[in-house]
C-alpha cells in the first residue's frame, strides 16, 4: 500500500520561500515518478512539476519554472518542493502524487497519477 504524506504547509509571507515534503512509503519507488500539484478553490488541479525517482531528472510546468525546484532524498524516501518568491495567487492545497513511469515520458495530468497524499494547505499573505 503506497502512502504519501505531505508536510510543511501553513501561512507564508508573500515574497518568501516555501518548502514542502512528501514522505513516501509502501514500496520501492525507484521506477516511479513523483509529481507535485496544487488546487486553489474553484480551480482545476494544476501540475507544478515532477521528478524521476531514479536519476532525479525533473520536469516543470512553464507557470512555475524558475521559481520551483523539486528534489528527493533516497535515504529518507522523501520528495521536496521548494518554491520561491511566493505570491498570494500561490495560495492552494498542495499535493504530491506518484505513479510508476514509462522511462520515455513525463506525466503532467492529475489523472495520470495513481497515488495521492492528503494535501497540505499553503496560504500566502500579502
Amino acid at each position: 500500500q503506497v502512502q504519501l504524506v505531505e508536510s510543511g504547509g501553513g501561512l507564508v509571507q508573500a515574497g518568501g520561500p516555501l518548502r514542502l515534503s512528501c514522505a513516501a512509503s509502501g514500496r520501492t519507488f525507484s521506477s516511479y515518478r513523483m509529481g507535485w500539484f496544487r488546487q486553489a478553490p474553484g480551480k482545476e488541479r494544476e501540475f507544478l512539476g515532477a521528478i524521476r525517482w531514479s536519476g532525479g531528472s525533473t520536469d516543470y510546468a512553464d507557470s512555475v519554472k524558475g521559481r520551483c525546484t523539486i528534489s528527493r532524498d533516497n535515504e529518507k524516501n522523501t520528495v521536496y518542493l521548494q518554491m520561491n518568491s511566493l505570491k498570494p495567487e500561490d495560495t492552494a492545497v498542495y499535493y504530491c502524487a506518484a505513479r510508476a513511469g514509462d522511462a520515455s515520458r513525463w506525466y503532467r495530468r492529475w489523472y495520470e497519477y495513481h497515488y495521492w497524499g492528503q494535501g497540505t494547505q499553503v496560504t500566502v499573505s500579502s
